[in-house]
């Protein structure tokens, strides 16, 4: 990697040293990076003010414009050359040094050629004032070193930027909290002076500290700049917290879970860093070709030196010309190309809660051809819900789930909780159960306004010689639905369908994905009945049932054995393996356990659709880096042979400081098509695998 692009992308990072709370490392870095910002936009300054005089005592350049120089006087020679060794031992020392750091590391680059070019032109011009015989180009040194700096000010300043999002996480957490003691007393304590188990008060309005666990109080909580989740989330007792979100109007009391690298923030920020510095294909690409193109630079100065005083020319022009070769063919752009696109494509994914741990795994997904999702917790919420409701007898269906949810109140058991949450989202008001029993491995039973109801098994119907007669039934049984029917005083009154639900967003993820171009699959423990109606309801391309934990893995190698490029999505615990065999192993749903080490790509929150979205957004961002890498090589194949002069014969001569122009122009290009992939927001694109 040439100079220009290894401090690129040392900037690009967080200088993260795992410790979210304004660690001396961390600190120290971005301290570092802004330092170096500083230098650069004090440098450019400075030398453009000692330009100006520069430009008013330099004879070649008003001998150009048909003017006369509007500074003349006896020894103005020696003035111009004290101006311009200022400017080239102040401004262009930056680029002096980036020269001798690449000569100590035997890898020539963009700060060999600027030294290079800067030297040629400050020698030769110091020649001529103290008797060599031609026309000195100072102004020509001095503006081509103002722009130098200007588009390294600028480089810098949005590589910084690239990484904002990851910066606003560090400031996310409070400098202080409200520790309690154990007498009830209050006090204001730094933050990193927290300790597990401490408790803590956060007040409406107030950033929570770090992760924990809420002991009292009930609020609603903002943690759209942790997790990409836009809706306030509202939490009570026993709900984990995540340090940096904003606490809304309710005030609440936490214990202390995690501190320091242990927490949400500090291992998001460390998984961010070490993306943003692992190295991809693309990288050693332009690494590659920045190389070739140094060399390319150095002897198409040389042979352009040579060639023109071949030709006849005299020295003066020769090394202007060869000057301007070396100039132009900075592999600046280029090293600039793919190391602003990856901050800004992982500062990006990082604010919308997706996290890439693998660059080169993530890269590899604009190629992907199937996706595997496990269904429990995944596709589905884990929980279970009422499918299907079948009146049996005289009431109608609502109130039949009236008098169920009333009595499964009483319940804590999984069916029950499906029926009573079937019941509150209709918004049904439920009359009181008293006399409430367990009926053990066959349901429940209470008296509900006078009546004997219960919630039973078929197996309790089997029993007691009731029978249920509806072609519906057969039908639910034959999709893998748990069955429970409601009696009344009695009497088969109604039948419940109940299933694993089916996330809303798994549909939309499921159609996102197809529609570009992906195969979706599922596995899972189910049985075959329950797999098929899942797959039918979601219109996936294959399912895998009664899959064992252990056999996952084997079921991803077998739809790899396809000749298919599989990404695997699970929640990273059982789906281990699976996710290790796969060529992109996405953990969904972390939550606040975001240490999953064999995922690839950690998306935050429980929604399938994200992962249509960093698919998206792996093929957005190869192709900002592949019209990056076209940019800144076709430039350089275009404008090498302009700066030697091939078009001389049309009139058409670019000068040191022209070059120098385009050269930045180029650079500003890539830049800020770089900044253009945020634009687009992160979401899934329609393009086919591979574009």
């Amino acid at each position: 990697m040439n100079a220009n692009s290894s401090h690129l992308h040392e900037g690009s990072g967080t200088g993260h040293a795992g410790h979210p709370h304004g660690g001396d490392a961390e600190h120290g870095t971005h301290g570092h990076h802004a330092h170096m910002v500083a230098d650069f936009r004090k440098r450019f300054w400075i030398s453009l003010i000692l330009t100006l005089p520069i430009l008013a005592l330099s004879p070649g350049l008003w001998d150009m414009l048909g003017l006369a120089a509007p500074l003349a006087f006896r020894g103005d020679a020696y003035v111009l050359f004290a101006f311009s060794s200022i400017v080239f031992f102040y401004g262009g020392w930056p680029f002096l040094k980036g020269f001798g750091e690449e000569l100590r590391k035997h890898q020539p680059g963009m700060m060999t050629l600027i030294a290079v070019a800067i030297s040629a032109a400050y020698f030769y011009s110091s020649a001529v004032t103290f008797g060599l015989s031609g026309m000195g180009f100072y102004w020509e040194l001095a503006t081509l070193i103002d722009i130098m700096l200007l588009g390294h000010w600028i480089e810098m300043k949005s590589v910084m930027g690239a990484s904002g999002a990851l910066e606003a996480l560090v400031r996310l957490l409070p400098a202080e909290a409200h520790r309690l003691s154990p007498d009830g007393a209050t006090e204001d304590v730094p933050v990193n002076d927290l300790q597990t188990g401490d408790r803590v008060l956060v007040k409406p309005g107030e950033r929570v500290p770090t992760d924990g666990v809420i002991i009292s109080g009930q609020t609603i909580l903002d943690e759209s700049m942790l997790t990409g989740e836009s809706k306030p989330v509202e939490k009570g007792e026993g709900a984990e917290v995540i340090g940096g979100s904003v606490n809304g109007e309710g005030a609440v009391t936490l214990e202390i879970r995690k501190t320091g690298d242990e927490t949400y923030l500090a291992q998001v920020m460390d998984m961010v860093r070490r993306a943003q510095e692992s190295r991809s294909r693309s990288q050693d690409l332009a690494n590659r070709a920045a190389v070739w193109l140094t060399a390319i630079a150095l002897s198409g100065g040389s042979l352009t030196f040579i060639v023109w005083l071949g030709l006849g020319r005299d020295l003066e022009f020769a090394i202007e010309r060869a000057v301007t070769v070396m100039v132009i063919a900075c592999p600046h752009a280029l090293g600039l190309a793919v190391p602003l696109v990856v901050a800004v494509s992982t500062s990006l994914s990082a604010s919308h809660g997706l996290l890439i741990r693998d660059r080169a795994a993530f890269e590899r997904a604009r190629n992907l051809q199937a996706v595997v999702f496990d269904k429990t917790g995944t596709l589905t919420e884990g929980r279970f819900g009422v499918s299907d409701s079948i009146p049996l007898g005289d009431l109608d269906e609502s109130a039949c789930l009236r008098l169920a949810a009333a009595l499964e109140s009483q319940s804590e058991h999984p069916i029950a909780k499906g029926i009573l949450h079937a019941a509150e989202a209709r918004g049904i008001v439920l009359p009181a159960a008293s006399e409430f029993r367990n009926l053990t491995g066959r349901g429940a039973e209470a008296k509900v306004e006078g009546h004997d109801i219960k919630v039973v098994s078929p197996g309790y119907l089997h029993a007691e010689g009731l029978s249920a007669n509806d072609p519906r039934l057969e039908k639910l049984a034959g999709q893998g639905k748990t069955l429970v029917f409601l009696l009344v005083d009695g009497a088969v009154a109604a039948a419940f369908g109940l299933a694993d639900v089916v996330r809303p967003e798994s549909r939309a993820a499921v159609a996102s994905l197809k529609g570009m171009g992906i195969q979706c699959m599922m596995l899972t423990g189910d049985s075959q009945a329950v797999a098929k109606t899942v797959a039918q309801e979601l219109g996936l391309d294959d399912y895998f049932a009664e899959v064992l934990p252990e056999q996952k893995a084997e079921k991803v190698k077998e739809v790899q054995s396809r000749g298919l490029t599989v990404a695997m999505v699970g929640d990273g615990v059982n789906d281990a393996p699976a996710l290790t065999q796969s060529d992109l192993g996405v953990a969904i749903g972390a939550g606040t356990d975001v240490a999953i080490e064999s995922a690839d790509v950690v998306l935050v929150r429980n929604d399938p659709r994200d992962v249509a979205a960093i698919l998206g957004l792996a093929r957005a961002t190869y192709r900002k880096m592949v019209q990056n890498l076209l940019w800144a090589t076709g430039y350089n194949a275009f404008a090498i042979p302009l700066a030697a002069g091939v078009a001389a014969s049309w009139g058409l001569l670019l000068t040191p400081a022209m070059g120098a122009v385009l050269m930045s122009l180029s650079t500003v290009i890539v830049a800020i098509n770089a900044r253009l992939l945020g634009r687009s927001g992160v979401t899934a694109e329609s393009s086919p695998p591979g574009k």
